[in-house]
């Protein structure tokens, strides 16, 4: 939560002093969504090395001799990290309304963040996975998950326009997931939010992603218990 904590005072001081153009949006309620997304992300790009535990521990054996699919067993850890990271959401919440953001509270909206969240946490915990899966030592996974996380957010929508980047960033931005889910977050979440690529879009962008990525991460998972 710390560093959901600093984005919000960041926040506070880029609305004061409108550095950032964000339309009718104060910078504050722009950046809701990216400290929800933050939040999420942060969490799940580190399940992978309870993976690597569960091998430790004998766990993962076990796992990998019962008859079911390994794709399940992957989509069942995600559901798992999703649902989580709505923990996380709720305090994200409670922090953002004490910083006077308005906030969307119709049941829909509120559904509708609930899914895009537990989307992108099983995304990304997913992706972890796969990392974890690559690397198989608990040291190289927090060494790589370290630094994937900072280009991720920050090449995303999370804390300024992708209308800002340079071209290049622009490009990398598109094909970032949490781009996507800061998206569908921004439009649900907030008062006067709306979405640059559709709420449809975002969802089948992390649910096409989401998939694929647990087909390989299938393929994969047993070869971490080698």
């Amino acid at each position: 939560m710390q560093p959901a904590l600093w984005l919000v005072i960041f926040g506070e001081v880029f609305t004061r002093t409108r550095v950032i153009p964000t339309g009718p949006l104060r910078y504050l309620d722009f950046m809701a969504p990216g400290i929800l997304a933050q939040s999420a992300l942060f969490t799940a790009i580190f399940f992978g090395i309870a993976a690597i535990w569960e091998r430790d521990l004998g766990v993962l054996q076990k796992y990998l001799v019962s008859p079911t699919p390994r794709v399940a067993l992957v989509l069942g850890k995600a559901l798992a990290a999703g649902i989580r990271s709505l923990a996380q959401a709720i305090l994200v919440y409670a922090l953002v309304v004490l910083m006077g953001v308005r906030l969307r509270w119709e049941p829909q909206a509120l559904l509708g963040v609930v899914v895009i969240i537990v989307l992108g946490s099983a995304l990304f915990s997913i992706f972890s996975l796969i990392i974890a899966c690559l690397v198989k030592t608990r040291e190289r996974f927090m060494g790589i998950g370290q630094v994937l996380t900072m280009p991720l957010f920050f090449a995303s929508n999370a804390i300024y326009p992708v209308s800002m980047m340079p071209r290049w960033l622009q490009v990398l931005s598109r094909l970032n997931p949490l781009t996507y889910q800061v998206d569908g977050l921004r439009a649900l979440m907030v008062v006067g939010g709306v979405t640059a690529y559709g709420i449809g879009v975002d969802l089948a962008v992390l649910l096409g992603v989401t998939a694929g990525l647990a087909v390989l991460a299938g393929h994969l998972y047993p070869g971490l218990g080698r």
